[in-house]
């Protein structure tokens, strides 16, 4: 449903923020400002007013954390290197608890949305965060579901739970991709792609809704699973389900899936799939004439299922990929 009146928005800053993270998010709604006046508003908020200094060094004026919200409200936690000690931030934390039934929504921009995990606001819901922050937020909060592949996540509200509807983005750039989200159901997907315009980004960016440096981040050599990784990229076409990875790794498999997660900040299945796309994907740009055999050295067992991979981690089909973009043969 979309939205008639203004929504208010509460940037939420702290020491140490990232200045893109709310720049590329602010431009978005300035867009939509300018093209439907009166469709947002905002103000900039931190627990220690009346200024915040940015990592880059520069000061942001801001308001103190308002007393009183509703349901036309949009809270958006800023993301930075200082989030550790927001984490840490009692009066922070409290004001987000006592938002979060308010009836305002909840959002977080990069890794701001450890401080939503702080506050306990995405206790047994799924989100996402920046990928390098991906390792720590699986140690620090297990019951989160983390996809970590993802550029943002929409979890709705459940009223009868007083849970809010909480929105996550991944890095910096990807809250532009969540603010066009935001933007699209509160006023209609002509002025989503009118703001992405302006700002000449993607309405949906080719990628689709995967983060592409988790794929690098498992291929260092550090970290107990290393050479585990190392043996399932040499032989993507075995059998790698989690007892199989647990048997290797000499763990229960119970014990295997929590520590390889807390460790990688992707299950097993997550990281074999990631593993079999980027040597299929390598495959199709070296020039691999037939997808039957990229799926089959790859260890997808058909070529639907490697689409799905595909299309579920970039964005695009396998065919995509090759020099040119030329299809692939099938046979």
């Amino acid at each position: 449903m979309m939205r008639r009146v203004a929504c208010r928005i509460v940037f939420i800053l702290f020491p140490g923020f990232q200045q893109l993270d709310l720049a590329g998010p602010m431009a978005v709604f300035e867009v939509a400002r300018l093209a439907r006046p009166g469709s947002y508003d905002w103000r900039l908020a931190a627990s220690a007013p009346p200024a915040v200094r940015s990592s880059a060094g520069i000061a942001w004026p801001v308001q103190a954390l308002p007393r009183r919200l509703d349901d036309q409200d949009l809270v958006m936690v800023i993301g930075g290197d200082g989030v550790d000690a927001a984490c840490r931030d009692a009066r922070l934390i409290a004001w987000l608890r006592r938002a979060a039934i308010s009836g305002a929504r909840i959002a977080s921009i990069c890794s701001g949305s450890l401080v939503l995990a702080a506050a306990g606001l995405l206790d047994h819901r799924t989100a996402t965060t920046h990928w390098s922050r991906s390792r720590q937020f699986a140690t620090d909060f297990p019951t989160v579901r983390l996809q970590p592949d993802r550029i943002y996540v929409r979890e709705p509200a459940l009223r009868g739970r007083q849970q809010p509807e909480l929105w996550t983005s991944a890095g910096m750039t990807a809250g532009i991709d969540l603010c066009l989200a935001l933007l699209a159901r509160d006023h209609g997907e002509e002025l989503a792609r009118e703001a992405a315009r302006q700002l000449v980004v993607e309405r949906r960016r080719p990628g689709g809704q995967s983060q592409f440096s988790p794929l690098l981040e498992l291929q260092r050599p550090e970290g107990r699973f290393g050479a585990l990784l190392d043996e399932v990229r040499g032989s993507l076409g075995l059998d790698h389900g989690v007892e199989a990875l647990a048997a290797r790794a000499c763990m229960s498999p119970r014990h295997f899936a929590r520590c390889f997660r807390s460790e990688t900040g992707a299950t097993p299945a997550q990281a074999v799939e990631r593993l079999r796309v980027e040597a299929a994907r390598a495959a199709l740009e070296n020039g691999a004439t037939s997808v039957v055999r990229v799926a089959e050295d790859a260890g997808f067992g058909s070529t639907e299922r490697m689409r799905r991979s595909f299309q579920r981690l970039l964005g695009r089909p396998p065919a995509a990929f090759r020099p040119g973009g030329k299809a692939a043969r099938t046979t």
